[in-house]
């Protein structure tokens, strides 16, 4: 039996808090994987603490018990949001998320600043996510995208000059759908 991963095992990671946050959930070998639900053989915490240690924010919140309770609730509320924009349900959601936490401005030695505050520090990382969401949808709500293949259920922020990007990682999914499609021409002569 090999030993649990001590890095991030996801096959796509850096992107916006809300999208790294719902792409805990990928599909490896068409077989659906959840960090939090004990993929690779971690336990719920162990992957909920690879998760805040790849997002930055393990110095800050701590992998526990009702840390993960509410990032579920906010994982699920920004999945249904980012699915249809349009569902009221979860658009609800998300706002109940956002209820834990709010922004203080502050004065800093370098001017106006802001600081998140919440009303249990366990909502932190949810928050946040759920805040970053709002951030994507007034900068380029139509950049945000999942990817093209129909096996993949990956999410991601279109950076690409001409937005134009479709895959979660040309290397993986764009390959496949590239050899696919030359296999396909090659069978048809």
């Amino acid at each position: 039996m090999t030993a649990p991963p001590t890095t991030d095992p996801r096959p796509l990671t850096g992107e916006p808090l809300s999208l790294d946050l719902i792409n805990t959930r990928w599909m490896p070998e068409g077989k659906l994987t959840d960090l939090f639900a004990g993929a690779f053989g971690l336990s719920r915490l162990e992957g909920l603490g690879l998760w805040l240690q790849s997002t930055g924010l393990a110095a800050r919140f701590r992998a526990d018990k009702s840390t993960l309770v509410h990032l579920l609730t906010a994982r699920e509320a920004l999945a249904r949001a980012v699915a249809d924009p349009a569902d009221a349900g979860a658009r609800e959601l998300v706002d109940a998320v956002l209820e834990h936490g709010r922004i203080r401005a502050t004065l800093t030695a370098e001017g106006p600043g802001e600081r998140a505050e919440f009303d249990d520090p366990a909502w932190g990382p949810a928050w946040t996510a759920a805040r970053d969401y709002l951030t994507l949808l007034e900068s380029a709500p139509d950049r945000i995208r999942k990817c093209a293949s129909e096996t993949c259920v990956l999410h991601f922020h279109d950076t690409s000059r001409n937005g134009t990007r479709r895959w979660c990682s040309m290397a993986v999914c764009g390959n496949r759908a590239k050899a696919s499609r030359h296999y396909a021409r090659t069978r048809e002569r």
